[in-house]
């Protein structure tokens, strides 16, 4: 087993989720990946499959490779958490993204099995965090980094619009599978989710159905959740969200609900 040159007082896990979507409240656990490093520099990894003990929508299965008849049979967050708590404790922490998603998301799972996992004490080293702070995305390093230029007049329009122009420039000499092409750089800086309903993903599609895609209520057909629950949306309207889930919100307390567009379906 390959040995590791890091500086550590402690154990250090670096982990990784795989899970039914992104909100932390109403999702779970498929699996999780964990390399323990001691000071020695030794590393063994775990990996195990979970089951959520909840349906993972197509579209996140397609992106992990994970189904439901993968994780049927396997252990529930549960029943693994006593142990698992144990092997992560005294233990740093470290991953890419893991500040804002893994270890939040591990945290409520720990939570719901009854156990506290405590941050206090640990050091939690960031992957991404360290990219973004060596590698800043200003206009100013852009323009350094595909222009070779220092943009001394930063925050004056003019200079920022021109030197704008220029990135682009150079971006497109750089990358040369970039397409000079209006219509498809556009959408290839489309950033939307193609389950999205709305401009900011209050709603989506899963599996055709139109569903609430934040809060508690994540994961709950708007159909139901209208019948059930329609003070939600009375909320909602109260509230500063986009205009157009407003609007579907609006809708949805007088019975009309998204319908899905045919060219919207990947079949």
């Amino acid at each position: 087993m390959a040995k590791y040159e890091f500086n550590l007082a402690s154990p250090i896990i670096f982990f990784d989720l795989e899970t039914t979507g992104t909100n932390f409240q109403s999702d779970r656990i498929v699996e999780i990946s964990l390399a323990k490093i001691l000071p020695g520099g030794e590393m063994e990894i775990k990996t195990r499959r979970i089951n959520p003990e909840k349906h993972i929508p197509l579209e996140v299965s397609e992106i992990h490779g994970i189904y439901d008849e993968d994780v049927k049979d396997k252990p529930t967050f549960k029943a693994i958490a006593s142990s698992l708590y144990l092997y992560m404790e005294k233990c740093d922490l470290a991953g890419y993204n893991v500040k804002r998603f893994d270890i939040p998301l591990l945290t409520e799972e720990f939570k719901r099995a009854g156990l506290e996992f405590s941050l206090e004490g640990r050091n939690i080293v960031d992957m991404q965090t360290i990219y973004h702070k060596r590698e800043p995305r200003t206009l100013a390093a852009a323009y350094k980094y595909f222009c070779d230029k220092n943009l001394d007049d930063a925050h004056s329009a003019e200079a920022d619009v021109l030197a704008s122009i220029e990135v682009l420039q150079g971006q497109l000499r750089k990358y040369q599978d970039l397409p000079n092409d209006m219509d498809k750089l556009s959408e290839y800086c489309d950033q939307s989710d193609p389950t999205w309903i709305d401009s900011t993903g209050k709603f989506k599609w899963v599996e055709g159905e139109a569903v609430v895609a934040f809060s508690k209520h994540s994961g709950t057909t708007i159909r139901e959740l209208a019948a059930t629950e329609p003070g939600f949306f009375k909320w909602m309207l109260k509230q500063s969200f986009r205009k157009d889930a407003m609007q579907i919100a609006q809708d949805a307390l007088v019975g009309k609900f998204p319908v899905k567009k045919p060219e919207e379906n990947k079949e």
